[in-house]
């Protein structure tokens, strides 16, 4: 295989160069940063490349981001995410086209270097790869996403009033609406988030959970 490496530290990065041309793979270009990353692939496009996704400048998500423009621009562009850490919004919005050619490893969870090599070969035919603890975080943080996802746009603007502590009458304030829209509101946001009527639960604070959650 053809591979470009993105990971900024400076000793994996070698190892990883290391490690594939032992196994017979040709690793076109090694690079610290995404804006690198994406230079490299767009010239030498290779069969996959391993992304770390914190990189300079601000080592937050430069390279997942580099690695979501790259798969906009260059269809069936294989990346192989190689991380500490799973970064839900970004990775969900990676793996949205379902095209495949996308895995997802964490760094501390591969065990073996023949797990790491196979998955690497799988996802630049085309396969996606992602670790347990990926999906666990995903579907988590999917689940979240979707509880306000039945709710309306006004609904939301109630319920965000509501997670800062304001009464139906000063919702009603804010919105320029009557005492018995807000009321009519809370009550659908009520039953869209499955909150039904209880004496020993307080609706109101669960709703805000709910909202502080997502």
């Amino acid at each position: 295989m053809r591979v470009v490496i993105a990971e900024d530290s400076a000793i994996l990065r070698a190892g990883l160069v290391e490690l594939l041309n032992l196994r017979g793979h040709e690793v076109v270009a090694a690079v610290a940063d995404g804006d690198s990353l994406c230079a490299a692939v767009r010239e030498h496009r290779p069969d996959v490349s391993i992304v770390d996704i914190r990189m300079p400048p601000s080592h937050t998500d430069e390279g997942l981001r580099a690695s979501i423009a790259l798969r906009a621009e260059l269809p069936g562009c294989a990346i192989l995410l190689f991380s500490q850490y799973v970064e839900t919004q970004y990775a969900t919005e990676l793996l949205a086209d379902r095209a495949g050619g996308v895995g997802y490893l964490l760094k501390d969870r591969v065990a073996e270097v023949s797990d790491f090599l196979d998955a690497l070969r799988r996802v630049a035919d085309g396969e996606t790869v992602l670790d347990p603890e990926v999906v666990s975080q995903l579907f988590t943080a999917t689940r979240k996403t979707d509880a306000l996802a039945g709710l309306t746009p006004r609904e939301r603007e109630v319920l965000g009033l509501m997670a800062e502590g304001r009464s139906n009458s000063a919702i009603a304030a804010a919105l320029f609406l009557s005492a018995g829209s807000v009321e009519k509101y809370v009550s659908s946001i009520f039953g869209k988030l499955a909150l039904p009527q209880s004496e020993g639960d307080n609706r109101r604070v669960l709703a805000v959970l709910r909202y502080l959650e997502s």
